[in-house]
């Protein structure tokens, strides 16, 4: 770049700069380079051939044990020699590191940084004398014009003339941003090449760091992360103004395991309608399914002979060891809901319903049949051993958090390691192009509802154990929202494949900390309402904003 200011480097001044650090290093280079073509290079190449030939399905097996007999003999000549050499290339790689260290920064980086700075500010000044001109030329043209036409064409061209010079800054300031990276990095190319792409730790740490600034987008950060930081402030006004209002603090230690706690069977209902959601679906009958399987697992394991009937018929597992009673009730549990998941999966996949239609029906069918089969009745508690055969406190720990763990890294295994999982990303993000792949969208579907039956039953069967049975047709009502709102504000895209367990985790226990922080300061139940319900809204719009940019 020429120009009056000789602190700023022209591409032909930079590369003076850098030529001495390319002819040292790149000397030593050439001389690892010779040493390695008999030793690191042929061992890798050889390695790669065996590779070859163990998976060539055209050679026989007398062959193939030839050829790999040959490869290993030239294989033990190539590291002797490797090893003969590794002395020499350790103290030539450690000469070039130490000529770096010495020379990069002080002869070559530290100076292209300085350029990078004031070609910075160059370009806002130059931005800034344009909009300065724009404005001035703007005004003479206005004050020429007397029709109304006129002046609003000349303010649309006005605007877009801005607009230009808006977008000529932004280039020139990532073209700056380009030089100073690709000037840093230098040293990691050279780097790269003398240790065949080995780096310490702090190494790997700091080009992320760099990596992470060089694409840093402020508007795309806080349409990330925005929601995350005004929850975080929310939570930490409340964490202020607790002690002061109710004189006791809120991040406690029983606190903190008790939010925990209460997340974990949400966690199971979360990680379920997570998979719908990335098919573009959603479950609306999540509450009424966790108040199913909550009166099925109090009725099988009630304390005693069941006080009120299903359908008439008042039931007794007395009968039946406690051990039974507890799988028994679990397989249950999990048979119902996903009974039902499965049959609003096949209306969606099927029919092309929507899920919003299959689940609301789920969530009306199921309600109904509980509530006439038992009364309404709630049926009491549980075996007073039962809690502490499933989710024992160890300690004061409670372990109803490592069933939650574990069905993190289940479902993150199925999302991120399976084909399923994959199959279910590329239905959600474009199910007709997964259908021309060969996927069968109906079997993703279908998979997807049964999943979250799965994982339903299971969290009605844990929220049983947790709340020593009183399950009842109206128990979980609300869940489903508690539910799609965590997936939302944790990532999970209405869009379609876009999400991950991650997200899901960190919506959870958002949204039950939140809640358990506005119980303990006394917000009125209804209130809470009102604020999980501005939190998805703000998640959802951030949600849109994103789509719309990408697209």
């Amino acid at each position: 770049m020429a120009n009056g200011n000789s602190a700023i480097l022209t591409v032909q001044q930079e590369q003076k700069l850098r030529q001495p650090i390319e002819d040292y290093v790149g000397g030593i280079q050439k001389k690892i380079d010779s040493l390695r073509a008999d030793g690191t290079d042929r061992v890798l190449s050889l390695q790669s051939h065996m590779d070859t030939v163990k998976k060539d399905r055209i050679l026989s097996k007398a062959e193939k044990d030839a050829k790999l007999a040959q490869d290993r003999a030239e294989l033990e000549k190539a590291k002797a020699v490797e090893s003969q050499n590794q002395a020499e290339i350790s103290k030539l790689i450690a000469d070039a590191e130490a000529y770096l260290k010495e020379h990069f920064v002080n002869d070559y980086y530290r100076a292209v940084k300085v350029s990078c700075m004031l070609e910075k500010e160059q370009a806002k000044e130059k931005y800034r004398r344009n909009v300065e001109k724009l404005e001035k030329d703007h005004q003479a043209a206005i004050a020429k014009l007397s029709d109304h036409q006129e002046i609003k064409d000349e303010k649309y061209v006005h605007k877009n003339r801005l607009f230009d010079a808006k977008m000529e800054l932004e280039k020139d300031l990532q073209q700056v941003k380009d030089r100073r990276h690709a000037a840093y990095t230098y040293k990691d190319h050279l780097l790269d090449l003398l240790r065949m792409s080995k780096f310490s730790f702090m190494e790997t740490r700091a080009q992320k760091w760099e990596n992470y600034k060089y694409t840093f987008n402020r508007r795309a950060f806080l349409l990330q992360n925005g929601l995350y930081i005004a929850i975080m402030l929310v939570f930490i006004m409340l964490c202020i103004i607790t002690p002061i209002v109710k004189k006791t603090p809120l991040l406690t230690y029983n606190n903190v395991l008790n939010i925990l706690q209460q997340a974990s069977p949400r966690m199971f209902l979360a990680l379920g309608v997570a998979g719908l959601i990335l098919l573009t679906g959603t479950d609306l009958s999540i509450g009424r399914m966790v108040g199913m399987g909550m009166t099925a697992a109090t009725i099988i394991m009630h304390q005693g002979v069941n006080t009120g009937s299903v359908f008439g018929h008042v039931f007794d597992f007395t009968g039946l060891p406690v051990g039974v009673r507890v799988i028994f009730a679990l397989f249950v549990c999990i048979v119902l809901c996903t009974f039902f998941t499965a049959i609003a999966g096949f209306f969606t996949a099927k029919f092309k319903m929507h899920p919003f239609i299959s689940t609301m029906a789920n969530m009306l069918v199921i309600f109904g049949l509980v509530t006439y089969a038992t009364k309404g009745v709630s049926f009491g508690a549980i075996e007073q051993t039962i809690p502490n055969m499933i989710i024992p406190k160890i300690n004061g720990f409670p372990t109803i958090i490592l069933w939650a763990a574990a069905a993190i890294a289940i479902v993150w295994f199925i999302w991120n390691k399976t084909t399923f999982g994959k199959n279910l990303y590329a239905v959600g993000g474009n199910p007709e192009a997964a259908a021309v792949s060969g996927i069968s969208v109906f079997r993703v579907t279908v998979g997807a509802f049964v999943l979250a039956g799965i994982l339903y039953g299971f969290g009605s069967w844990l929220e049983c154990a947790r709340m020593v049975g009183s399950g009842s047709a109206a128990y979980g009502q609300g869940w489903e929202m508690d539910a799609i709102a965590a997936c939302v504000v944790g990532g999970v895209s209405f869009t379609g494949g876009i999400g991950k367990i991650s997200g899901v985790v960190v919506g959870v226990f958002i949204f039950t900390a939140l809640t358990y922080s506005l119980t303990i300061l006394g917000i009125d139940t209804n209130l809470q309402f009102v604020f999980s319900g501005i939190i998805i809204l703000v998640a959802v719009t951030l949600d849109c904003l994103k789509y719309v940019q990408k697209k």
